[in-house]
């Protein structure tokens, strides 16, 4: 797709769809795992403090301040919304201490050099808020929810800059609230596309997968300590 035909395609519009096609509940209750998951290695923590750190120490120190406000926030059981998402993208961001927060996009919004294009209509703020609030459907298990989170995040693109970085944050939080901690997040560092139903389901299964390595892992290590 030529970067002048993406602009012509609504790719919000397409991951709206792709998602209500995809059958979440099913698509990671083969790897349910008993919770809480508790991690040897912090995941998340060492992804922003090495991976991230190798290459900018500034962003990483930004990350490292928004996870441990997303944590605070998972002790509280917040709920996942808009508001607490600006609330750690400003610390994403780097917006100074006393700031407000990041508000909602202006316009449409585009990402891998142009070739996706997410537009913005009066629905779209409400429309990702709904999805946002699915996050905590019991019905759907939680690697599953948390993989849908972030997609949603990815492709409402919510904030004019740093939408990947929430992404993982907001994957991070879903699993969080429901005890698990993950000991790697280096897998899910790959490129996703909104038209891609197979490649969304996917990801709910590698979160799966990355739940149950870390669970096997973690009892291994108690039982050698």
């Amino acid at each position: 797709m030529t970067t002048e035909t993406a602009h012509c395609v609504d790719s919000l519009a397409v991951w709206c769809e792709v998602r209500d096609q995809v059958d979440w509940a099913a698509a990671a209750v083969l790897c349910e795992t008993p919770v809480p998951v508790r991690a040897t290695v912090d995941g998340l923590a060492t992804w922003f403090d090495e991976t991230v750190r190798a290459r900018d120490a500034a962003r990483a120190d930004r990350l490292l301040a928004a996870m441990a406000r997303s944590r605070a926030d998972a002790v509280r059981k917040r709920p996942l919304t808009l508001d607490l998402l600006a609330g750690w993208q400003r610390l994403v961001l780097g917006v100074p201490e006393g700031g407000s927060d990041v508000p909602f996009r202006q316009g449409d919004a585009f990402a891998k050099g142009g070739r996706e294009r997410y537009a913005l209509t009066p629905h779209t703020r409400q429309d990702f808020a709904a999805c946002l609030r699915q996050s905590a459907d019991p019905e759907v298990p939680p690697a599953a929810r948390a993989a849908r989170a972030y997609l949603d995040v990815a492709f409402f693109h919510p904030f004019p800059d740093g939408n990947a970085r929430l992404a993982l944050l907001t994957l991070a939080y879903v699993l969080d609230l429901e005890g698990v901690r993950l000991d790697q997040v280096g897998p899910l560092q790959t490129t996703r596309y909104a038209d891609d139903p197979g490649g969304a389901a996917d990801l709910a299964v590698l979160v799966n997968v990355l739940i149950r390595a870390t669970y096997r892992r973690g009892a291994r290590a108690r039982a050698n300590s």
